[in-house]
Formats: structure tokens, C-alpha cells, sequence
């Protein structure tokens, strides 16, 4: 039996399906988007870095851009390690309060969190403990899952979605300031979230399979053109996204 929070496990797994995942493109575009927006980012923290995708998409848009990746999972740690090897890759508990080494106690001007907080039971302490890696002035770049949950979400641990005031409330409560919040990808990713609702468990053998079917395919394909061109912010968007800072008289 595995437990649904076994991210050793899940990676073995699902890494494939996860890379394959067109709203995986559809976010790494839309969060390079906003990281660059005030200027090419200088050194970004990876919080939740999983298996290493976001991290070849920062090290081919920014390849000046230093990376410090910070995951639960040594099996993560070690698919990132080889597949940007350029990069700094951690294993660490957020949760347990694990401390920043010291070379890296206030170091990231940027950071992103994807797809991690409806992970765990205590977002706000997740994020107050990544504090420790920023710098006072940091932007950081957040995004969660909207909308309903789909029996795969079920599958590997999702405790909540979140409506844009869930978040930006996570944001201020954590220490953040300047919080923007919104949805994303209206009407496409509503739609692509909608098909995976009509798969119901089907999905989650769809997802542990290393050889998806013609038809997975297919979908797979027509929804990554979908989303592809339209990374737009919309409030009706089921992709929530937020950014925020950390205050300049803040303590990491």
C-alpha cells in the first residue's frame, strides 16, 4: 500500500506523465512571465522542486540565472541533479522547519512555489520557513490548483484547492506583502481540468502508464496547443496564481 504523501514513490512513477502534463508547460511559461517582469531574475529559489522540469525551463530562458532547488524527495533531488547539473538541488523537510546552510540564509532575489501548498496541512508554515532562503525585497511567484479536484489530485495527496483569497490570505499571513492573486488560463485550462474530471480513476492508471495510448495522445497534444496561447490572468481562471514580496524590514 502506498501512502499518498510517498514522494519517492510518486517520482518513480509519475515523473513521465508529470513531464508530459501540458498544464505543466502552460505554468512554466506563465511563471517565467512574471519572474522576468521586473528584470532577468539574479538568483531564484525553487521551493518544491521536484523532479527537475521547472528547472530546465529557467535554466534555458536565464542562463546566467543561479538556481537553488529545495525538495522532500531524494528521488527528486537526484532526477534534478542529472538533468541540470549546473544547478544546486537540496533535500529538505520545510514542513520540520530544516534550517537554511548558511551559504544560503538570505541568498534568493526570486522564488517560486508550484503546485506544492495543497500539499501539505500548514501552508503558511511552509512559506514563513522558506523566508530563511530570501533576501528582504524578494519576489515570489505562487501557484495552486483551482477548482475541483480530480480522483488523481485525490491520488497523491491534495488536501485543498484554492480560490484566489484562500491564497493571497496564506501570503499576507506568512509574511508577504504586494500580494497579487488571480486565476489564469480561462477558458482553456478549465476546459483541459474539466477532461480530466470525466476520467475519474481512469486518470490515475492513465498517469502510471509508461506507454499512454493513441487517444491520451491526442488529447494530450490538442490541449497543449490550447494552452500554449493563452497564458492570460483571468479572475474565472482554475489556475490560481500569485505574486507577492517580502518586506525590506523583514528578517529571512
Amino acid at each position: 500500500m502506498i501512502h499518498e504523501d510517498d514522494w519517492d514513490h510518486h517520482w518513480h512513477e509519475y515523473a513521465g506523465a508529470i513531464a508530459r502534463n501540458p498544464a505543466q508547460e502552460f505554468r512554466r511559461r506563465l511563471i517565467l512571465r512574471l519572474l522576468a517582469a521586473g528584470g532577468t531574475p539574479s538568483r531564484v529559489l525553487d521551493v518544491g522542486s521536484g523532479s527537475g522540469d521547472f528547472a530546465i525551463a529557467l535554466r534555458a530562458a536565464f542562463p546566467e540565472t543561479k538556481l537553488l532547488g529545495l525538495e522532500l524527495s531524494s528521488t527528486g533531488v537526484e532526477q534534478s541533479r542529472r538533468k541540470v547539473p549546473d544547478a544546486d538541488f537540496v533535500q529538505c523537510d520545510l514542513i520540520a522547519g530544516d534550517p537554511a546552510p548558511g551559504d544560503y540564509f538570505g541568498w534568493a532575489t526570486h522564488a517560486v512555489c508550484s503546485e506544492v501548498l495543497e500539499h501539505v496541512d500548514d501552508p503558511k508554515l511552509l512559506l514563513r520557513n522558506a523566508r530563511a532562503y530570501l533576501a528582504p525585497g524578494s519576489r515570489l511567484v505562487v501557484t495552486v490548483p483551482g477548482g475541483p479536484m480530480t480522483a488523481f489530485d485525490r491520488h497523491i495527496g491534495h488536501r485543498r484547492h484554492f480560490r484566489a483569497d484562500d491564497l493571497a490570505q496564506v501570503l499576507r499571513n506568512s509574511g508577504f506583502e504586494a500580494v497579487r492573486v488571480t486565476g489564469a488560463g480561462f477558458p482553456s485550462f478549465n476546459l483541459y481540468r474539466l477532461f480530466l474530471l470525466t476520467l475519474g480513476r481512469g486518470l490515475i492508471d492513465h498517469a502510471g502508464s509508461a506507454t499512454p495510448s493513441a487517444a491520451a495522445r491526442a488529447a494530450t497534444s490538442a490541449f497543449d496547443l490550447l494552452l500554449r496561447h493563452n497564458t492570460r490572468l483571468s479572475r474565472y481562471g482554475w489556475q490560481t496564481v500569485g505574486t507577492a514580496r517580502l518586506p525590506y524590514a523583514a528578517r529571512p
